[in-house]
C-alpha cells in the first residue's frame, strides 16, 4: 500500500475498518449449492443467495442493519491495476508533475497484491513502455528475455509442419520481450506509488455510482461480512464510495462494472458483439540441456478440428531459472458442447513436437483467463457522462498477433492525457460527471486504430468452410500482400453464448486420462493457482434463475458449463433422493476468468465480485 500519510485522514481509517473485518474472515471454506428439486414439496436452499439477485430491501434479516457508506473524493478513480489502467494513473501524475498541478489519483484492484489476478502468455511489444518510461531499461523493468527465435507451425496429430514468418506478417516478434506479465505489473504498480498515485488493492469495486442526471460519480467497493445465505453477519461493513471527476474503468476481459456501463449508455449500439477465447497456461521448470532462452513457438491445428479457432504458445524465458511458458487458446464461439478447452490443452501437450520439451520438467503453476477478440468491429462506445473504458474492457487486443498489453497501456495514456486538462482547469461539477469525447478521437487517430483495422477481417476470415486453412489463406493474401486495405470489413457470428449446438446433434469427445506427467487433472491444477475465496459469503457466481441449468443447460446442451470452466467450478450432482440431477458451484475454486458468464448458453450467468482479495494469487503469470 501506498504511505498512509498520502490518504485523507478518514479515508485511512475507512481502509482501517475494512482491513479488520477482512482478517476476521480466515477459515476458506468450500461452497457447495443445492440446487432447488424440480416438483418436489420439500424446499430445498437456494443456489443463489447474493443481494443482486435476492435485493435486502425485501428480506428481513436486514431489517435495522447500519447501510451508510463512507464517502471519499478524488480527481480521478480509476478501478482495474493492470497495464491499462496503472499506465493511465502513471500518465496522469506525469502531466500534473509537468504542470505543476495537484491531483489526486486512487486506484482499486480486487486482488490482494498488484499483479496477483494477472496472466498472459506473453510476449511484449515494448512500443507503449517506451512512450510512458523512455527509461525503461534503467528503471529495471522486467523485460529479461529478448525474442531470439519466431517458430510458427500448423500440427497435425503426429507431425509439425513449419511455416515461414514473413517480414510484416502480424505473428512475427523481432523486437519483442518474453516476460511474465504479473511480475511486470507489479513493477507498474511500483513506479505508479513513486509518483504517488494511491492504491488499493484487495478492495473490489461492486458498484458505479451515478449523479441525479444520470453521469457516472464514481464506484463503490464491495461489502464485507455477509454469510453464504445472504445475512449479514455480526462483523458486516459497507463498502467505500470514491468519488471522482471522471472515473476510467479498465476492470479487464468482460468486467462486471463494464456490462453495466453498456446497458445504462446503450454503448454496445453501434458496434458487434464480443467475440471472446479462453487462454490457458502453465509455467514449467524444465531440464537445462532443453532450455532455449528467447524461443517463441505459436502453432494453430491439433487438437482442434478446422473449425474451431484456437492455438498454442509455448516460450522459453530468461528467468535465471530453466523456465518455459506454455498455453492454449480456444475461441469461445466453438459449438460442440462436449469440447473442454482445459483437456484440449492436456491433450496438447502430449504432441511429438512438445511432449520432448517437457519431460523430465515440473509443472510449477496454472491458470486461466478469458480474451476479447472481437477486434475493430466489437469496440463499443468508450465515453459516457462521467467514465471512459480503458484496455481490455472494451477490448483493444491484436488477435493475430495474440498481444493486447501495448494497446492496452496506450489506450491508459490516450484517455489520462484526454481528461488531464478537464479535471484541472476547475470547471467541474459536483453534481454532474465530466464527458471527455476527446479520448475516443485521440483513440482514433493513434497507432492502436490503424492497427486494428488492418487486422480487422483476420479472426472473422476463419468463419467459412475450410475454417482454419481459409482464414490463413485469406490473411496470406489480404494482410501480407495488401496489408488490411481491403474496402470491406467481415462480420463475426455473434454472441459466442449463441453457438452452441444440442448434444444430440453433436459427438460426445473421449480424452485421453492424464498421465501425472505431462498433462494432469483438473483440480491438481487449479491448486496450482492459489486460487482462495472468504467460504462464508455469497458466492459470487450468481445464477438469474436456479431452475435454469438442469432445465435448460443440462437437458439440451448436457452441462457445458462443467467442461468450459476451467477451474471446476460447476459440476452436475444426482440427487440425495437419486430422481434426478442438481447443480452444485464450487466457488472457492474461481479462477475469475469469466468465462462462464461469456459461453452459458442460456445468459443465466452473472458474474460479480466477491470480496475484495479473493481469487487467484498468480506469482508472475
Amino acid at each position: 500500500m501506498f504511505p498512509a500519510s498520502r490518504y485523507s485522514c478518514q479515508a485511512h481509517k475507512c481502509i482501517r475498518a475494512l482491513k479488520t473485518v477482512q482478517k476476521e474472515h480466515t477459515l476458506a471454506q468450500l461452497y457447495t449449492a443445492l440446487h432447488r428439486r424440480p416438483c418436489s414439496s420439500v424446499s430445498a436452499p437456494r443456489i443463489t443467495t447474493h443481494y443482486t439477485i435476492h435485493p435486502r430491501e425485501k428480506d428481513q434479516r436486514w431489517e435495522g442493519i447500519e447501510m451508510e457508506r463512507f464517502a471519499d473524493e478524488a480527481d480521478v478513480v480509476i478501478v482495474g491495476g493492470g497495464p491499462a489502467g496503472l499506465s493511465a494513473a502513471i500518465r496522469l501524475k506525469q502531466l500534473a508533475n509537468e504542470h505543476q498541478k495537484e491531483l489526486r489519483v486512487c486506484l482499486v484492484e480486487k486482488a490482494s497484491q498488484i499483479g496477483a489476478h494477472t496472466l498472459s502468455g506473453a510476449c511484449l511489444e515494448p512500443s507503449a513502455l517506451s512512450e510512458l518510461f523512455p527509461d525503461w531499461k534503467e528503471r529495471g523493468a522486467p523485460l529479461n528475455t529478448p525474442v531470439t527465435e519466431d517458430v510458427f507451425s500448423i500440427l497435425t496429430e503426429k507431425y509439425r509442419i513449419p511455416v515461414p514468418i514473413l517480414p510484416g506478417l502480424p505473428m512475427r516478434n523481432h523486437g519483442n520481450y518474453i516476460v511474465r506479465l504479473g511480475n511486470f505489473v507489479r513493477w507498474l504498480g511500483e513506479q505508479a506509488e513513486e509518483l504517488g498515485v494511491e492504491m488499493y488493492p484487495g478492495y473490489a469495486a461492486a458498484e458505479v455510482l451515478f449523479h441525479e442526471d444520470g453521469s457516472v460519480k464514481g464506484i463503490a467497493t464491495n461489502d464485507v461480512g455477509i454469510a453464504k445465505d445472504g445475512s449479514p453477519k455480526d462483523v458486516f461493513e459497507r463498502g467505500m464510495e470514491l468519488h471522482a471527476k471522471v472515473t476510467l474503468f479498465g476492470e479487464g476481459c468482460h468486467g462486471h462494472l463494464a456490462k453495466q456501463l453498456y446497458k445504462q449508455f446503450n454503448l454496445r449500439e453501434n458496434c458487434e458483439p464480443q467475440t471472446y477465447a479462453i487462454g490457458l497456461k502453465e509455467l514449467w521448470v524444465i531440464d537445462e540441456k532443453k532450455w532455449r532462452p528467447g524461443r517463441v513457438e505459436h502453432s494453430v491445428g491439433w487438437p482442434l478440428n478446422r473449425n474451431t479457432y484456437g492455438g498454442s504458445f509455448l516460450y522459453h524465458l530468461n528467468e535465471g531459472e530453466p523456465l518455459v511458458a506454455l498455453g492454449f487458446v480456444v475461441g469461445l464461439d466453438y459449438t460442440n458442447p462436449y469440447l473442454s478447452p482445459f483437456r484440449e490443452f492436456q491433450r496438447w501437450k502430449h504432441h511429438p513436437s512438445v511432449a520432448p520439451t517437457l519431460e523430465g520438467g515440473h509443472r510449477i503453476a496454472y491458470g486461466a483467463r478469458a480474451l476479447n477478440e472481437g477486434g475493430l468491429q466489437s469496440i463499443p462506445k468508450l465515453t459516457f457522462p462521467g467514465g471512459l473504458l480503458i484496455g481490455c474492457s472494451p477490448g483493444f487486443m491484436n488477435v493475430p498477433k495474440i498481444k493486447g498489453t501495448h494497446t492496452a497501456m496506450k489506450s491508459g495514456m490516450l484517455a489520462a492525457e484526454a481528461i488531464f486538462p478537464k479535471v484541472t482547469e476547475g470547471t467541474d461539477s459536483e453534481t454532474a460527471g465530466l464527458h471527455v469525447p476527446e479520448y475516443a478521437e485521440a483513440l482514433k487517430n493513434s497507432w492502436v486504430w490503424k492497427e486494428l483495422h488492418s487486422v480487422r477481417n483476420i479472426r472473422p476470415s476463419f468463419h467459412n468452410y475450410f475454417g482454419l486453412y481459409g482464414g490463413m489463406i485469406y490473411t496470406g493474401i489480404f494482410y501480407w500482400i495488401f496489408r488490411g486495405k481491403e474496402p470491406w470489413t467481415l462480420k463475426h457470428c455473434g454472441l459466442d453464448a449463441h453457438q452452441l449446438k444440442p448434444a444430440k446433434d453433436c459427438a460426445p469427445i473421449e480424452y485421453p486420462k492424464p498421465d501425472g506427467k505431462i498433462s494432469f487433472d483438473l483440480l491438481s491444477s487449479v491448486a496450482l493457482s492459489g486460487t482462495n475465496h472468504e467460504g462464508d459469503q455469497p458466492p459470487h457466481l450468481t445464477l438469474k434463475d436456479d431452475s435454469i441449468p438442469v432445465t435448460r443447460n443440462l437437458g439440451i446442451y448436457d452441462g457445458p458449463e462443467q467442461r468450459f470452466c476451467p477451474a471446476g467450478v460447476y459440476e452436475y450432482v444426482p440427487l440425495e433422493t437419486g430422481d434426478g440431477m442438481r447443480l452444485q458451484i464450487n466457488a472457492q475454486n474461481c479462477v475469475h476468468c469469466k468465462t462462464c458468464d461469456i459461453k452459458d448458453p442460456s445468459q443465466n450467468i452473472n458474474w460479480v465480485v466477491p470480496e475484495g482479495g479473493g481469487g487467484p494469487a498468480y506469482n508472475g503469470m
